[in-house]
């Protein structure tokens, strides 16, 4: 029997564990009717998206003009919140690609409720740049397809080109590696379901998935490919978006620093989002024996690595504002706004969130405590909101012609699609946790014996004896 060295502390915790309760244990919420507490979330969750959705109609009806948009912020509010979707989205692909790839065990208990964070962060980053657009049914000119005016092609040279490509893709192939990973979990359910069309429902799901060993063989090795393909993603679809800024000559933008800094960023915003709706979910679900507090310290410590790459990139802007001696730069990081100008407010919010507060998970019992990991998590998430803030609206707002220079005041339909697009993501992650299994249980058995409380420090000896009631147990 492979065992884990005894140093390493079990990744699936209790004496009574089997994969049998595992199995019971995620899937409780699909086979059973939903909670009081899921109902009135999902309550709340549904108005907010419908509000969301109405505002979305009212601003294509009227105009972008109802955005508090002027003559030198012509992408504003929005922008902001199509790059804080897309950062939430970077920690699932992280997750399930980039540790797999490495083998990381602790990775299979919160690879899908983050793939899952993933692909519904994606949806709502790729809502607000077809919304800017103020003809929706136009969005197909992005692709490279003749349109109806013959020979008008698109602007292969533009950067908010590149980004119709690298979302796309990095949807494609989060999407495909978050159903591949759920086919065996589908096939558990329709083995288990009852009802006829539930049992339909998840044989249709689960594409005639046997389980044998060439399904788990080629399982393996399609999960292995695509982790490949998805890594890449990882560092260029952030590296992208970061061009559509350092491209231009706008002080503040013109960095070649905003690569790294923006990949380093999105992981950072992303492993806050997964702590704070997996510790939610884990206490909601009763979870706790697999999602331990080993895997939301293992977490922190990531968020810990990031959070000073962040650290060290704020710096460096300011530093490198200084040192040039270009008096454009200087005003943009000296007075505009970062330190004592008229958004200093953000400024000043952005180096609490984002660098004071992270700051304390240094501490092995902060980042071990669960209340204390929501909160700063929470306040990070709140942080990066406002670092994409300060970095499109304090540069803009202060052009190279004074005449020109506007104070930024968002109005009731930029905070009511942004409200609603937080609702939209809400409604999706209820569905999924009400009828998809949050959890990887098949790949989180794979580990139990290895990494389980009950079978970690067992003896040769005892686990042959146990043996017969292990081989019952997976049967």
């Amino acid at each position: 029997m492979h065992k884990e060295a005894a140093i390493r502390e079990p990744l699936i915790l209790g004496d009574d564990v089997t994969y049998s309760k595992i199995t019971e244990d995620v899937l409780f919420t699909i086979e059973h009717e939903p909670t009081k507490l899921w109902k009135v979330l999902m309550t709340i969750a549904t108005i907010t998206a419908l509000w969301g959705v109405g505002c979305i109609l009212y601003l294509l009806g009227t105009g972008i003009g109802t955005w508090g948009l002027n003559n030198t912020m012509g992408w504003a509010w929005d922008i902001t919140n199509f790059v804080w979707w897309v950062g939430i989205g970077h920690a699932g692909t992280l997750i399930s690609a980039v540790l797999l790839l490495f083998r990381q065990k602790w990775r299979m208990a919160i690879n899908r409720p983050a793939e899952a964070m993933t692909i519904f962060a994606v949806f709502m980053a790729g809502t607000f740049p077809m919304i800017h657009m103020g003809r929706i049914w136009m969005a197909y000119w992005v692709f490279p397809l003749p349109n109806q005016f013959g020979s008008l092609w698109v602007n292969f040279n533009s950067p908010l080109l590149w980004d119709v490509f690298a979302i796309s893709t990095y949807l494609s192939v989060s999407l495909v590696f978050w159903y591949i990973g759920l086919i065996p979990d589908f096939a558990t359910i329709r083995d288990r379901a009852s009802r006829p069309v539930q049992k339909l429902m998840y044989s249709l799901l689960s594409f005639g998935w046997t389980g044998n060993a060439k399904a788990w063989q080629r399982f393996e090795e399609v999960s292995l490919v695509l982790a490949g393909l998805a890594t890449p993603l990882v560092f260029s679809v952030h590296s992208i978006v970061s061009m559509d800024f350092a491209t231009s000559i706008v002080p503040g933008w013109h960095s070649t620093i905003f690569p790294p800094y923006f990949v380093a960023g999105a992981v950072f915003s992303g492993f806050a989002m997964v702590q704070t709706l997996m510790l939610i979910a884990r206490k909601a679900m009763r979870l706790e024996y697999i999602i331990t507090v080993k895997h939301i310290e293992y977490m922190n410590i990531v968020i810990i690595v990031t959070g000073g790459i962040v650290g060290v990139a704020y710096s460096t802007e300011f530093f490198i504002g200084w040192y040039t001696g270009v008096q454009y730069e200087s005003y943009v990081y000296m007075s505009a706004g970062a330190a004592t100008g008229k958004y200093a407010w953000a400024f000043w919010s952005l180096i609490f969130c984002n660098f004071i507060t992270p700051a304390f998970l240094w501490f092995k019992k902060v980042r071990t405590n669960l209340a204390l990991t929501f909160i700063i998590a929470l306040i990070i998430n709140i942080g990066m909101w406002f670092e994409r803030f300060d970095i499109i609206v304090t540069c803009l707002a202060r052009d190279y012609l004074p005449s020109t220079w506007r104070m930024f005041f968002p109005t009731w339909v930029d905070l009511g699609v942004y409200i609603g697009t937080l609702g939209i993501f809400s409604v999706f992650y209820l569905l999924f946790l009400k009828y998809f299994p949050v959890l990887a249980l098949n790949e989180v058995k794979t580990i139990l014996k290895s990494s389980g409380e009950r079978y970690k420090n067992m003896s040769d000896e005892e686990f042959k004896k146990l043996h017969p009631v292990f081989k019952k147990d997976i049967k």
